[in-house]
């Protein structure tokens, strides 16, 4: 379950690191960075929900 708050953890620095981009005027940087939090919001997700069925909690 680690994994998983470590992957939530590195989506939030990306998306704040979009953010902080996205505010001096590098739009294309920040789309990357949205880019990077999506990929580790996603691998965080579908490893939450792969742990969950490994217990039987569905």
């Amino acid at each position: 379950m680690r994994h998983v708050y470590i992957r939530g953890i590195l989506a939030v620095i990306w998306l704040a690191a979009a953010i902080v981009s996205g505010i001096s005027g590098n739009i294309g940087t920040a789309a990357l960075y949205v880019l990077m939090a999506g990929v580790f919001l996603y691998f965080a997700y579908s490893a939450w929900k792969k742990n969950r069925a490994d217990k039987g909690d569905e």
